[in-house]
């Protein structure tokens, strides 16, 4: 996942950074706008920075509004170059440059100032001679704490004023370096992005009226138009609206205004300051940086970070050609980044969800298509078969009454001979006979081989033998009744038919 180079927040795979505005770019001096232009403004009216290269005031190298993320865990927190480099134009703070130690681009002028500043820094953390007794080391100590910490004054002399100690200073303990993703937008391309103080929801339901206004705040020219890149959420419900225009020109041709020179436009204060009244916060170009300045960049260490870790975090760079490291000072910056970084991974998810629901939907008519598919297939299939019975019957009733043809006697003996072929007990008839019997063969051993089988509960099953022997020794004991009634019946036949052979001999 790639990030913003100083851009408001960071984008996966291609990220946008700033480079160096025409005017107002503490970086690598200005550029001049393509002659023949039609398409000017007037100089800014706020020239007190003049660059890192000339200028008696400089911005250093700051970090309080560069807007980054992380390139991924195996870098830690990425970050973007802020403002200290002059990308942003709004609601940033200048710094002196003897006041800075270790600056960006040291000016050979300041070096006995910087000079000056390292050993005032270095009495106050050893050796200082405010109290002159043993309170000394403690107030060492705690200029030391303070050093590490960022913040606060030290004291070190009674004729020299106190040290401030910065988060920039080389003893900070609360920085890092991670790295950020050089941009590859072009200055011809035009893009300058403007974040606003406005949700996103408002910013889309108002486009219309927000063109309309930075129309009206580049002149209201007819030649020109302002066209929306692109528009995306930031943390702290604030947007990112890239911008680029078109001017036109008489003979009909049209080409975008550099994002330099649109970019020194809106740095004027009378423009700032309605740009201000529109909700805008920041505004910054978005154009790749040139060989010269990275190489600037990387052979210059920035402010409080020590050459040695600069050096470890070139080496190791995971893609020198596409990554730049970039130093992230404070917990402010580690808070920002967290907080751009759940953003990212938010629009990341919501895209992950776009996407499944997308494949659902594909799949559900996947299998509706191929439903509708099988079914027009079966209706091909019954409406060929119509077909070709009307075809038949019809051939049948055109060749009424005529007598076999040639080719008619040809089919017919081919005919023939497929059906004995298909007849012969060898040949495929029989054949599927024989499969067809081994189906039902192993159908049936199948279905016997699934018959259920139960089983009985123990205790059950003594009750139902009990049950059983009670109903064998009822019917043993009612066989026994039967046949003791039959040899009484008997016996009564036997004395009857003994009365009648008597009672025959005395009447005879």
């Amino acid at each position: 996942m790639a990030f913003n180079f100083g851009a408001p927040s960071g984008t996966s795979g291609t990220a946008a950074a700033t480079a160096a505005p025409a005017v107002g770019f503490g970086g690598f001096g200005t550029t001049s706008t393509t002659a023949g232009s039609a398409f000017s403004f007037s100089a800014p009216a706020n020239t007190g920075t003049t660059g890192l290269f000339g200028g008696t005031q400089n911005k250093g190298f700051g970090f309080g509004t560069g807007f980054g993320t992380t390139t991924g865990s195996s870098t830690g927190l990425g970050t973007g170059l802020g403002t200290g480099l002059g990308f942003g134009g709004f609601n940033t703070q200048q710094q002196q440059q003897q006041t800075t130690l270790g600056g960006l681009f040291s000016q050979p002028t300041q070096a006995p100032t910087q000079s000056n500043q390292l050993i005032n820094t270095a009495s106050a953390l050893s050796a200082p001679t405010l109290l002159g007794d043993e309170r000394d080391a403690i107030l060492a100590k705690w200029n030391q704490l303070q050093a590490f910490w960022g913040t606060g004054k030290g004291y070190f002399n009674n004729n020299i004023p106190p040290v401030e100690f910065t988060q920039e200073n080389p003893f900070c303990r609360f920085k890092a370096v991670g790295y950020s993703c050089m941009p590859n937008n072009k200055d011809e391309d035009g893009l300058v992005v403007l974040v606003f103080n406005k949700k996103e929801t408002d910013i889309r339901s108002q486009q219309q009226q927000l063109v309309e206004s930075l129309h009206k705040v580049l002149g209201g020219n007819q030649t020109l138009t302002v066209n929306v890149e692109g528009i995306k959420t930031l943390p702290d419900d604030q947007t990112e609206v890239v911008i680029y225009v078109v001017e036109r020109s008489p003979n009909g041709t049209s080409r975008r205004v550099p994002a330099t020179t649109l970019y020194a436009h809106f740095e004027q204060t009378n423009i700032k300051t309605q740009l201000q009244q529109l909700g805008v916060t920041l505004s910054m170009t978005r154009t790749e940086l040139s060989p010269a300045q990275i190489k600037q960049l990387l052979q210059n260490p920035p402010a409080g970070v020590d050459p040695i870790i600069w050096e470890q975090a070139k080496v190791d760079n995971p893609d020198s050609e596409k990554l730049i490291p970039v130093p992230m000072v404070g917990f402010k910056e580690l808070l920002r980044r967290l907080k751009v970084q759940d953003q990212m991974t938010k629009q990341h998810q919501t895209r992950l969800d776009i996407i499944s629901e997308d494949i659902s939907e594909l799949q559900k008519n996947q299998t509706t298509t191929m439903a509708k598919i099988a079914q027009y297939k079966r209706k091909l299939m019954d409406l060929s078969h119509r077909t070709l019975q009307v075809l038949i019957k019809q051939e049948i009733q055109r060749k009424s009454g005529y007598a076999i043809q040639a080719d008619e006697e040809q089919l017919r003996v081919q005919l023939d001979t497929i059906q004995c072929e298909l007849n012969a007990p060898t040949q495929f008839k029989g054949r599927l006979n024989e499969l067809m019997s081994q189906i039902r063969m192993q159908n049936h051993f199948g279905a016997v081989k699934s018959e259920e089988r139960y089983y009985i509960d123990a205790d059950l099953l003594r009750e139902i033998k009990q049950h059983l022997k009670q109903q064998q020794e009822g019917l043993s004991h009612l066989i026994s009744i039967i046949k003791d009634d039959l040899e009484d019946i008997k016996l009564v036949e036997h004395g009857l038919n003994e009365t009648i052979h008597i009672r025959g001999g005395v009447f005879s």
